[in-house]
């Protein structure tokens, strides 16, 4: 049944028919909790909230897979807005991105040229960029870029999905260059010729990332809401005598925040992502994927 539901909510999060009628209808029957409204203020108050809670958070303006090159000089001003609003605010936080929000799926010199001059606002403000990882097809295109984009920038870092099988492959070349990674377990539907089926799986590909991450001196974000694997992550870090600032906890807006404020009291480093922006719908159907808990508090919400 579980199975089943992902599968749904996935599917259904691909649909542009679907979320151009949920876009009209707002940020209602629970999505909220997940996404920080429509306009870049209402992030920024909402990074403002997590930091007096002692968070550090990262902004993604929520937009994947445009179609045109006017799309992705939109999105490409959107993320500059948003470096330069964290900028004026002095929120501690930095930006997160799709490279396909950047026109990636039209070419790819179009997409670095997008990157770059977010990359150079960022030089500007003293902030941090983090590419987001995608589905399979995009693995490879967005590894590539950002390779580049490294040669002559270290305010840019990438996102590692747990449940690919290259990944092991991956997070080692990667941490030859001391990169900054995001390493997750994976949130989208891939067959099993590229990712392992069975979650058992994916936790056990996970601890090993972690470890080979950490163990390479690399900054390495550890993003889950999962208690069993932070709790293996953090004695594993105590074992190996890792400090602390090499290292972070990352948990999504809206999820797990009695979790989230048992880490900052042990002293961890803690960053939530903050998504915002019209284009909400398929990250909702994604959160919704995850967590069969996060759907029935959406139906919860229907009946008030």
């Amino acid at each position: 049944m579980e199975k089943l539901m992902r599968s749904f909510f996935l599917t259904l999060g691909k649909s542009r028919r679907v979320g151009g009628l949920a876009r009209k209808y707002g940020l209602r029957l629970g999505a909220s909790r997940f996404v920080a409204g429509v306009e870049i203020n209402s992030s920024i108050e909402a990074v403002k909230k997590l930091n007096k809670q002692g968070k550090m958070a990262t902004l993604d303006h929520l937009g994947e897979f445009i179609s045109s090159k006017q799309e992705a000089e939109h999105s490409t001003e959107m993320c500059r807005r948003t470096l330069a609003s964290i900028a004026a605010s002095g929120v501690n936080a930095n930006l997160s991105l799709k490279l396909t929000s950047l026109g990636l799926d039209l070419g790819s010199e179009l997409c670095e040229s997008q990157m770059r001059r977010i990359l150079e606002l960022a030089e500007q403000t003293d902030n941090f960029v983090r590419i987001d990882m995608e589905d399979y097809a995009h693995c490879q295109p967005a590894l590539d870029l950002y390779q580049k984009l490294r040669a002559s920038s270290d305010r840019v870092g990438i996102v590692i999905q747990a449940y690919l099988y290259r990944s092991e492959q991956d997070v080692q070349e990667l941490g030859l260059t001391n990169a900054n990674l995001r390493l997750v377990k994976g949130a989208y539907k891939e067959p099993k010729e590229v990712a392992f089926p069975l979650k058992t799986d994916v936790d056990q590909s996970y601890m090993r990332l972690i470890e080979q991450h950490l163990l390479s001196g690399s900054y390495t974000a550890i993003a889950t809401h999962d208690r069993d694997v932070i709790q293996q992550a953090k004695a594993f870090i105590r074992d190996q005598g890792i400090p602390v600032s090499q290292f972070e906890f990352q948990m999504l807006y809206g999820i797990c925040e009695e979790l989230q404020d048992e880490l900052v009291l042990e002293g961890y480093r803690v960053r939530i992502y903050v998504p915002y922006g019209e284009d909400w719908f398929g990250y909702f159907m994604r959160r919704l994927a995850e967590r069969p808990d996060n759907v029935w508090f959406v139906l919860k919400n229907m009946w008030k």
